[in-house]
């Protein structure tokens, strides 16, 4: 089973072209489930017996044409009692669903044991927000004087302008930039490219920065990136949460600012200014009209607060 796991992730890499984050989380959900086989083979007292004493565990090997759906359902039983979230439980029900069906495709099983697994219900949450003046508040309140404040303050006008993952932002680069058309083009989720939209303040903010900041901090080996440290080298996204976090702080704000929060908020704004649902999801890059409709209930969350509160009969 290892090799075809191997084999599976390599599928997932060269012919989906799908990303790192996620042959990661597959191979991870399906190495656990090849491990719970193995040592169901071995035994679980033998198994415990053998880690007790620092002893290694035989090889053991699984044959993935006798594993079967009595087997699935075992482990994923033994899962959710160990309190998982069903989100986990989920994101390892589809790696075997899909690492299945590959086999199942090439004619290495002679069934598809995983094909009748469902997949758990997920309750529904309603993603933070903040108002439009609370975003005010937070860009207007980075100085521009201070030693990075240009940078921080064009990082976070094109966060909230073109709704940005942090991922997206510190990968992307000045030759995928135009000001001029105010269009940036961005890499998300599953190497997929999308073109979005800077806003006027956005790309004033960029402007300035790289006219200032960014040509003092250029070095031998600085890359294109457009964001860049005070040595020249390209911004971590660990780095991006602390800029927010920081300008947060400065600016006052008692809320739990985060970058993806941004993300959120420019998508409720444009919905309640009366954006096209498809438009918003085109920007956001999401693979799914679903995934985007959650903005539909936040705006309708925030509507029927504002009724409650403000309504002589409510």
């Amino acid at each position: 089973m290892r090799g075809e796991i191997d084999g599976f992730i390599l599928y997932l890499a060269t012919e989906r072209g799908l990303s790192e984050s996620y042959q990661y989380s597959n191979r991870l959900a399906l190495e656990g489930f090849a491990q719970w086989l193995e040592w169901q083979k071995i035994g679980e007292q033998e198994v415990q017996r053998l880690l007790a004493g620092g002893m290694e565990l035989p090889s053991v090997e699984i044959a993935v044409k006798e594993i079967t759906i009595t087997q699935i359902t075992m482990y994923l039983a033994k899962q959710k009692a160990r309190n998982l979230q069903p989100a986990t439980i989920k994101i390892v029900i589809v790696a075997l669903k899909i690492f299945f069906r590959w086999l199942a495709a090439r004619q290495l099983i002679p069934r598809d044991p995983a094909e009748v697994l469902s997949l758990p219900r997920l309750s529904r949450y309603l993603p933070e927000t903040m108002n439009e003046l609370q975003v005010d508040r937070l860009l207007e309140g980075i100085a521009l004087e201070a030693p990075h404040g240009a940078r921080d303050r064009a990082i976070l006008e094109l966060l909230y302008a073109s709704g940005l993952r942090v991922s997206e932002l510190v990968n992307a680069r000045l030759e995928n930039l135009d000001l001029d058309a105010g269009l940036i083009r961005v890499t998300g989720k599953g190497n997929k490219t999308r073109i979005v939209p800077v806003g006027k303040r956005a790309r004033a903010a960029i402007q300035k920065y790289v006219d200032n900041d960014r040509k003092k901090w250029v070095g031998k080996k600085t890359g294109s990136e457009i964001f860049l440290s005070q040595r020249g080298t390209k911004l971590t996204p660990v780095r991006i949460w602390q800029i927010v976090k920081d300008c947060a702080r400065n600016a006052g704000l008692n809320l739990n600012v985060y970058p993806h929060l941004l993300r959120h908020s420019i998508a409720t704004h444009l919905l309640s200014n009366g954006a096209d649902l498809r438009v918003i999801q085109e920007m956001l890059g999401h693979a799914d009209i679903a995934t985007t409709q959650i903005y539909t209930h936040v705006d309708q969350a925030r509507l029927k607060a504002v009724h409650l509160k403000h309504h002589p009969r409510a």
